[in-house]
């Protein structure tokens, strides 16, 4: 028992000794408070953002275009290349499902078979009709011939029998133009319905012709040469089996490696610090020793809602400035973005930050503990520049004491509390200049992406 008691109390010890020798120069203990020293030194606002690489010029690879004329609103990607694959300009790339096509292609041809058997029994039955009438005509001139004959023969009758007979033949007179007014109009009727027959027929074609085009651009080849990625959507990487619409048929892209972005995305809490221009520290995350220098190119106006974020986030995008072997689109980035450096100003660990009405810290003064009224500045992950009420080595508590409500408060007086207002001021007029000189430095370097369409169709946007 006394070995165990023993045995305890040496852990003890040690860890006593090892808690005062390795704990940081800047907190020192007094009656159980953690106190931490108010320094003076370049303080840097900064923000941190996970990205990923992107070209900033990418050619865009889309399937055909006439697939909303064909009626084709949607298609699956039959077969892709490996993504990563590099390809000479008019390598084959990828083909579409060609099963929806096909079968309106079928549609279409048999339609127009229809529209052929039509044409051909519209011609028989015109021929029947035809035939027919040319009949009747000439049973109408053998009869006109014989009534010719009867009038001949009656000339020397009586005149009422001379005058039946000639209205008989004026009858047949009338029969016969008749006839021959009804096969004219058989023959017009029979062109009409043929000529509008022909037109749907010579439609259909034009129809099946573009539908075979549209066949064979199904099957996508490189626009250009370049590395095959896979185009990127909510859903994850368009590969085999992914969807396709008429409206965006982007199957891939070939981007431009000399010429890298990383895209982050910024909560909505930082993004008022976000402007064009900032400079920003860009580490590849499977390459963490090499560093990159960059800057922001693009800040979103409208933020939108990501998959694991609860909060809405804003897309920035970061050109970096130098060019090297080892970046690849879809690397993961860490993005320090550098938002301002403020010179030598005294900052306190955000721990020892207070505000309640005014913000104050809590300092050790010779007299005992004060509640000290301060200016504060900018704020970082870490802490918070201190415009008026501390001095360089001051000694603030980082932790409220039970005590709290009867430390006294300390006042700034107030013509040094304007002098302080008049101080944030002129660093926020210097920081507004800095700003609009960045944003002057990336004015026009947007993204410049290519987006070729199936076929010969090329959209620049």
């Amino acid at each position: 028992m006394k070995k165990s008691i023993i045995y305890a109390i040496s852990i003890l010890a040690i860890i006593a000794v090892a808690f005062f020798l390795l704990k940081p120069s800047s907190i020192v203990s007094s009656k159980g408070n953690l106190f931490s020293t108010a320094k003076k030194s370049n303080f840097l606002v900064s923000v941190s953002a996970t990205g990923e690489l992107k070209a900033k010029k990418s050619t865009m690879i889309r399937g055909p275009q006439g697939m909303r004329s064909a009626q084709i609103y949607n298609t699956t990607i039959k077969d892709i290349i490996p993504e990563g694959t590099l390809v000479k300009k008019g390598d084959y790339v990828a083909s579409l499902d060609k099963s929806e096509l096909a079968t309106k292609i079928q549609n279409v041809q048999t339609e127009i078979e229809k529209e052929n058997t039509k044409l051909e029994q519209i011609k028989i039955d015109t021929a029947i009709q035809m035939k027919g009438i040319r009949d009747q005509i000439a049973d109408q001139e053998f009869n006109m011939a014989q009534e010719k004959l009867e009038i001949e023969r009656n000339k020397y009758e009586p005149q009422m029998v001379i005058d039946q007979s000639k209205l008989k033949l004026e009858n047949s007179l009338r029969s016969m133009a008749q006839l021959e007014n009804k096969a004219d109009l058989m023959v017009i009727q029979s062109e009409a319905k043929v000529r509008e027959i022909e037109a749907t027929i010579k439609q259909q074609a034009a129809k099946l012709k573009q539908m075979m085009d549209l066949s064979t651009a199904f099957n996508i080849k490189a626009p250009e040469d370049g590395m095959l990625i896979y185009q990127r959507t909510w859903n994850g990487k368009k590969g085999p089996g992914s969807q396709i619409s008429g409206w965006d048929p982007t199957v891939a892209e070939l981007p431009d490696l000399t010429k890298m972005t990383s895209v982050a995305y910024i909560s909505e809490i930082d993004i008022s610090k976000i402007k064009k221009g900032q400079k920003v520290s860009i580490k590849v995350d499977a390459f963490p020793e090499k560093e990159f220098d960059g800057q922001i190119i693009t800040v979103a106006n409208i933020g939108q809602e990501l998959r694991g974020q609860e909060a809405k986030v804003f897309e920035i995008v970061i050109a970096i400035n130098q060019t090297d072997d080892i970046l690849r689109p879809s690397m993961t980035t860490t993005n320090d973005i550098h938002i301002y450096e403020y010179e030598e100003v005294v900052n306190i660990p955000l721990e020892a930050f207070y505000s309640d009405s005014i913000d104050y810290a809590i300092v050790k003064r010779p007299g005992g503990l004060v509640r000290q009224q301060i200016i504060s500045g900018a704020t970082n992950e870490n802490g918070i520049v201190v415009v008026e009420g501390l001095s360089e080595n001051d000694k603030i508590l980082l932790s409220p004491p039970d005590d709290l409500d009867k430390i006294p408060f300390k006042f700034i007086e107030p013509s040094i509390a304007e002098a302080a207002t008049n101080t944030l001021k002129t660093w926020k007029e210097e920081k507004d200049k800095y700003d609009k000189t960045n944003e002057d430095s990336v004015k026009g370097n947007e993204d410049q992406n290519k987006d070729f369409g199936g076929g010969n169709t090329v959209i620049f946007f």
